[in-house]
């Protein structure tokens, strides 16, 4: 896990020497995950070479709609953020926690959760990076955090896991970084960060980890015209985000819009699929199952995701405590923008759009919260 360091002068890697980034994340021992093009999207994946990147494509993102077009033939990453994110490496969908063997009277551990993966991300965009910082934060790998012992698998990752950011620089339809202050930029939680021109990437080194990776490519220092074309790349991206959400006072407005008539507006086009659950980078909720091979008497425990927005997430021997689409979505919606403050101090959304697009019936989390802040009515709660 990178730590908070500053930034050392900027460098110029020749688009040239691009490949010599991916081989050297592979020889320090690590596997390398970047964007991948695969099933009409981009997708984060393990990757050998640069030849395995997307490229040459640009995406177009909007409510419940993703597709992708032929882009410029001389750049890399000219897309936004695709369906997955750096959480599904680190805190995989399912997860063994362990197996064990019914022996006489008692149980014999067979084998633990599975082995602890050296990663190198490459592509990770600045929301993702503060994606990262709320899941250190929600599942006990920052230092000051209560740990959770389930959770030991992510933290170790994380130490081990290095990170080779991109700046942004041409944000989609379904994009608000900048409102929440997590992009188009990087300012920290990277080891190397990328800017692309058409020569090549300004590089940034966040960690002594990328310096030392920087020390074995073959840089150069960029030109100040470089320099300011990059600036200007990112100063374009801020004002030509897709979306804003105005975040001040949120989460005081949320806190006395519980009977909000928004709530059942919304009810009436949520699915309550989940999907938004799943492809948010933040999102932690999951559940646990044993299954018995009764030939071998042999037990597995698994840890997989679970959403809110699922009708037994809740259940108890009295019901679920949610049982309408109303309160499921209620409930996702003031946890990202409300009472995340109250468990870990900070937003549970990064602004990467994710939940917009991938929504079936493109809700959109800014417009709703934009209806509520609008009417802002007090009413008394109902019991």
């Amino acid at each position: 896990m990178p730590p908070t360091e500053p930034s050392t002068a900027p460098a110029l890697l020749p688009r040239a020497s691009f490949a010599a980034l991916v081989a050297n994340l592979k020889r320090s021992g690590h596997s390398v995950i970047g964007p991948r093009q695969q099933q009409g999207c981009v997708m984060l994946g393990p990757i050998d070479s640069v030849d395995d990147l997307a490229h040459g494509v640009r995406d177009e993102q909007d409510g419940g709609s993703y597709r992708l077009h032929e882009g410029d033939p001389d750049l890399t990453f000219e897309y936004a953020v695709g369906m997955n994110s750096a959480r599904t490496f680190l805190f995989p969908p399912r997860q063994r926690l362990f197996q064990c063997h019914v022996e006489e009277s008692r149980f014999v551990l067979d084998a633990g959760g599975p082995q602890v993966p050296r990663l190198a991300f490459l592509g990770l965009r600045p929301c993702d990076l503060a994606a990262l910082r709320a899941l250190d934060r929600a599942l006990g790998a920052e230092s000051s955090a209560p740990r959770c012992k389930v959770e030991d698998h992510y933290a170790e990752a994380r130490r081990e896991a290095l990170v080779v950011a991109v700046n942004c620089t041409r944000p989609a339809r379904t994009c608000f970084c900048a409102s929440m202050g997590t992009g188009p930029q990087a300012t920290g939680g990277f080891d190397l960060c990328l800017t692309e021109l058409r020569s090549g990437f300004v590089v940034n080194a966040g960690s002594q980890a990328g310096r030392d990776i920087l020390a074995q490519l073959p840089v150069r220092e960029p030109t100040s015209a470089e320099l300011e074309l990059a600036e200007l790349k990112l100063h374009i991206a801020r004002e030509h985000m897709g979306r804003r959400l105005d975040d001040q006072g949120l989460k005081e407005i949320l806190d006395e819009a519980i009977e909000h008539p928004q709530w059942d507006d919304v009810a009436k086009r949520c699915l309550s699929c989940g999907n938004c659950a799943m492809v948010c980078p933040t999102c932690f909720c999951s559940t646990v199952t044993d299954s018995t091979e009764l030939g071998t008497a042999r037990v597995t425990r698994t840890r997989q995701w679970e959403s809110c927005h699922s009708h037994q997430f809740t259940y108890t021997t009295a019901g679920p405590l949610r049982s309408t689409v109303r309160g499921r979505y209620r409930h996702w919606l003031r946890h990202k923008l409300c009472t995340w403050f109250d468990q870990f101090g900070s937003s549970g959304c990064v602004g990467c759009g994710r939940c917009i697009t991938w929504c079936p019936v493109g809700i959109d989390i800014t417009a709703e919260a934009a209806r509520i802040r609008q009417s802002n009515p007090r009413p008394e709660a109902t019991p």
